[in-house]
């Protein structure tokens, strides 16, 4: 379980980049937060993660405070930030073998991420050969190979062409499926929160704060399959979403 009491970050003292956040996540569940440009989303997510610490409030996962990075919470970034000088096997392996995991291991560890993200036949390739869409399946492959409690992805298919975007949330539906991680998802894409999320968090624009959550898993049931974004309770779940963000930024 994740838990974000009273959460605020000021940077410079006067620029209140989250002003007042309060969130529970409970464990398995998938999570997007969406809300105007600059309101801090990535932000949260940063401090969620170790990076960043708040200026005031708390975060801990399964009762443990939040103060520096861990390995339990992977984390996914909107750039792959693979290492080019390794291969795909190489990177996929490099956060088990700084953890002291074994070789044998590490190989069957890898082996496994490869056909689950359908890198297979990729193993010995290196990153500049390969797509957008491949190179963040790798970075997820990465992350997953330490067994992280907490997968948190700040925008990852942002960079991608619309089709490829759109096989990305598939394939991320069916790996969380598999593995059960709590996820905090950050999109600026309403569509996207929708079709993967059980609850999205909207923000307010800044200093902000929690304006609504949304419970799609009221109104979607899993798994869930792409023609879900023609149904008309899909449509008016956009709508309803899109106008709140509009409101926010008209503020």
């Amino acid at each position: 379980m994740i838990e974000i009491d009273s959460v605020r970050k000021v940077y410079n003292e006067d620029v209140v980049a989250v002003g007042d956040v309060s969130l529970t996540i409970e464990e398995g569940d998938f999570v997007s937060v969406l809300g105007p440009s600059g309101c801090g989303k990535s932000t949260l997510l940063f401090m969620l993660g170790g990076f960043i610490e708040p200026t005031s409030g708390t975060i801990t996962v399964n009762g443990e405070q939040v103060t520096s990075p861990d390995p339990s919470r992977g984390m996914v970034f909107q750039e792959s930030v693979l290492f080019p000088w390794m291969t795909i096997k190489e990177n996929i392996t490099w956060g088990m073998k700084v953890l002291g995991v074994g070789e044998e291991e590490r190989e069957r560890e890898a082996e496994e991420y490869i056909e689950m993200i359908g890198l297979s036949g990729f193993e010995d390739a290196y990153p500049n050969s390969l797509s957008g869409g491949m190179k963040q399946r790798a970075a997820m492959a990465r992350v997953l190979a330490v067994n992280p409690s907490v997968l948190l992805m700040d925008e990852p298919f942002g960079a991608l062409d619309a089709q490829t975007r759109e096989m990305m949330q598939h394939e991320l539906l069916d790996i969380w499926s598999q593995t059960g991680q709590t996820c905090m998802f950050v999109t600026h894409s309403i569509d996207e929160a929708l079709y993967l999320s059980d609850k999205i968090v909207v923000l307010s624009s800044r200093p902000s704060s929690v304006e609504s959550i949304i419970d799609v898993s009221e109104h979607f049931e899993r798994p869930r399959e792409s023609d879900i974004r023609e149904t008309e309770t899909f449509t008016e779940l956009r709508q309803q979403l899109w106008g709140m963000i509009q409101e926010e930024v008209t503020v």
